[in-house]
């Protein structure tokens, strides 16, 4: 801090004496041809002595960013002709703009990466890969001012010998315009008269050539990607879209509405994973033992407490229904009518533009296209546990099948993962009737969430009969008694291993719950060479090793949300389709995600954790439900909204809600972090009485008390009293 107010100190000296000293009448055009006759003496006296003066001078203005760096170019130019004026007018801009450059570092940036840190992320990784071209195209058009460039540069993460060797190639074409105009000095009547409309546009011409350039660079790669194989001469289709989950079907609807000819193609059922074995049928089951849970607990609502009687069979029945009635949405017959081809099939990539579909119902088909998409999705992850496949083991996509025609739930399940998926089956499953343990390696559950939230959940599973084993690893396996063949007869455990014991858990089904892993096989991307580690590597605008072939949704990360692929493949679609024209880059600046546990956990943005841990500073504001009417009048008053904002300022950092309908109550905050407005714009807004969302702006209104202007408020204090006589 005392470094910067001496720096502030001196720049501030630095620009009053040049004001006071009239240095800034000098440099003008006609300050300057007034002293040429001067000049020329002290040339002819001391040249030397002169050059080094003038270029520590010129450093000087143009660190400062003060004005008259222009006019210097020009009396560089009369005072030393051609060469020796733009020899030295092109180090001594350099190294000026370079010391500006260090001073807005110096003085500005980590101010604004404190204030606006989160939102210039994208910002500053464009300019991590790509700054030098950036400020190349900048130094090439002069029509931006030469201060504002290296103060803005200062702000980014450029660096400092980028940043000089960029700049003294890319201003070298204007020093010499400049310098060359100021060896005709006496002809020139004004600053405008140096810059005529052919010239300009010459320049805004060599300002378009790096750009030229850079296609003309990505063409070559792309001809050296594709230099093994043989373009078609034409095309069948537009684009080819390889799985009908969330992202294929948006994707392939998107190309459908825009009259592109699209072919989708899924080896499996329509809707893939969210609509089958997913989002679907899990809320679906939430919803059934949420409501065995509260006729259980009715005497929370002034009525007699119940034991529900209901038939397991009956409640996974309704699960499957409530898929059925969903699956119309998500139909081959829907998408058909829609201008979509649907093929039932297997996809795979014989070349770039070829797709072969080994088809459902025999035979095989091959389709030439322009453009593809892959959205194969993901599949749940399979821990590699010693004997795990001898007790057997079932996963979110397996255990609706699994439990159709169970008359009870399993007497001991036990749930592997503490994430999401772990957390709403666990409790689910004990509301209905099992004994679930749930076993999380990891010290607490929901590790991506606040601690506060993730605490809650576990206080809430236990209350619901969850015996939960953090920090416990999954060890192996044993099965005793039975065959394989005969798991009724066997007994079955896991071994845990927790602070250096072990224990063993019995259970009758062993549930996986420990991620999805990318499906990045079977499908042709060895052929191709496309890299993928645990997803397929895409660039910006979601393109894969070959700019004609995309990846979307959970086979690309690095969300794996229903929303987020639906986003990804609207971006995808679009730059296949259109992508000569223009591109668009994916944004991930605001997403959202819910666990639905009772109470439910959504956030957005950053939890406290995860900003202490990228160094953001942030304030904490915190409303509890337990203070919201309607959350009292509900019996709903457990959670929170806890909102995280930049110091002194209402511009929101992330959100985290706990409560009932906590994912509805969410979306407000995402509308307002994705256009950029603040806490006091919620509570600027009228929210209905009584509702669960005026604790988002009874949050915005506690943030605003502790920012209320104190003394201000003192002497209103007074004012009233005077008032009173």
């Amino acid at each position: 801090m005392k470094t910067k107010l001496a720096t502030l100190a001196t720049l501030a000296l630095l620009g009053a004496a040049f004001f006071a000293l009239d240095l800034h009448r000098v440099l003008t055009l006609d300050g300057l041809k007034a002293g040429m006759t001067q000049f020329a003496a002290w040339r002819e006296a001391a040249p030397l002595t002169l050059g080094a003066g003038f270029a520590a001078f010129y450093v000087g203005v143009t660190a400062l960013s003060l004005p008259g760096a222009a006019v210097m170019t020009l009396a560089a130019g009369a005072l030393f002709g051609l060469a020796w004026g733009t020899l030295i007018v092109s180090f001594a801009s350099t190294l000026g703009a370079t010391l500006a450059f260090l001073v807005s570092r110096h003085l500005l940036r980590d101010r604004v990466q404190t204030r606006f840190g989160a939102r210039l992320q994208a910002v500053d990784a464009g300019m991590r890969r790509d700054g030098a071209f950036y400020l190349f195209t900048l130094r090439l058009v002069p029509v931006f001012p030469f201060f504002v460039i290296n103060l803005l540069m200062g702000l980014t993460p450029l660096r400092t010998r980028t940043f000089y060797w960029v700049s003294q190639l890319g201003m070298l074409p204007g020093t010499l315009v400049y310098v060359n105009a100021g060896t005709q000095l006496a002809a020139i009547d004004s600053l405008a008269g140096i810059v005529s409309p052919a010239l300009l546009a010459s320049f805004a011409a060599l300002g378009v050539f790096p750009l030229l350039a850079r296609r003309a660079v990505a063409g070559l790669q792309a001809r050296r990607v594709y230099a093994r194989w043989r373009r078609p001469a034409r095309f069948e289709r537009n684009l080819v879209v390889i799985g009908g989950g969330a992202a294929g079907l948006v994707s392939a609807y998107v190309a459908a509405a825009v009259k592109a000819k699209v072919t989708l193609v899924e080896a499996g059922r329509m809707g893939g994973d969210c609509l089958n074995t997913g989002c679907v049928p899990s809320k679906a089951l939430i919803r059934s033992a949420r409501l065995v849970h509260q006729i259980r607990h009715a005497e929370d609502y002034g009525l007699a407490a119940a034991t529900p009687a209901f038939s397991f069979r009956t409640v996974m029945a309704r699960v499957h229904a409530v898929i059925g009635r969903v699956a119309p949405h998500d139909s081959v017959e829907r998408y058909t009518a829609l201008g979509v081809e649907v093929l039932q099939g297997h996809a795979r990539l014989v070349d770039p533009w070829t797709v072969e579909v080994a088809l459902a119902a025999g035979g095989r088909r091959r389709l030439s296209t322009r453009s593809i998409v892959i959205a194969a999705g993901a599949a749940p992850a399979v821990p590699p546990i010693p004997g795990l496949e001898a007790v057997g083991y079932l996963t979110s996509d397996t255990v609706w099948e699994a439990f159709a025609a169970l008359e009870a739930p399993p007497a001991r399940l036990l749930v592997l993962g503490g994430g999401p998926v772990g957390c709403e089956l666990a409790q689910c499953f004990a509301r209905l009737g099992s004994r679930v343990t749930l076993v999380q390696r990891a010290p607490r559950l929901l590790v991506r969430e606040d601690e506060e939230a993730a605490e809650l959940v576990r206080a809430a599973l236990a209350r619901d009969g969850v015996e939960v084993l953090v920090g416990h690893a999954a060890l192996r396996c044993e099965r005793e008694g039975g065959s394989a063949g005969e798991s009724g007869a066997a007994r079955k455990f896991l071994v845990v291993g927790h602070d250096g014991a072990e224990r063993r858990l019995e259970f009758d089904a062993l549930l996986c719950a420990v991620g999805r892993a990318a499906r990045l096989s079977g499908y042709g991307l060895e052929e191709l060479g496309i890299p993928a580690t645990r997803t397929l590597t895409t660039n910006a605008y979601l393109e894969t090793l070959y700019p004609n072939i995309y990846a979307v949704g959970d086979v690309a990360g690095p969300y794996q949300f229903t929303h987020t692929a639906a986003h990804m493949a609207w971006h995808a679609a679009v730059n296949a389709l259109f992508g000569r024209l223009h591109r668009f880059r994916v944004d991930y600046r605001v997403v959202p995600r819910t666990t639905f546990v009772d109470p439910e956990v959504a956030s957005v943005g950053l939890t406290a954790a995860q900003a202490r841990a990228q160094g953001v500073a942030f304030e904490l504001t915190r409303f509890g439900f337990d203070e919201l009417d309607r959350a009292i009048a509900d019996g709903a008053a457990e959670g929170f909204v806890k909102v995280l904002t930049v110091p002194g300022r209402d511009r929101i950092l992330g959100v985290t809600i706990v409560g009932a309908h906590a994912g509805e109550l969410l979306a407000e905050f995402c509308l307002a972090m994705q256009h950029g407005l603040g806490l006091n714009k919620i509570l600027g807004t009228i929210h209905a009485y009584p509702t669960l969302a005026e604790a988002n702006k009874y949050a915005a209104g506690e943030w605003k008390r502790a920012h209320a202007p104190q003394r201000l408020l003192a002497w209103l204090g007074r004012y009233h009293a005077w008032s009173r006589g």
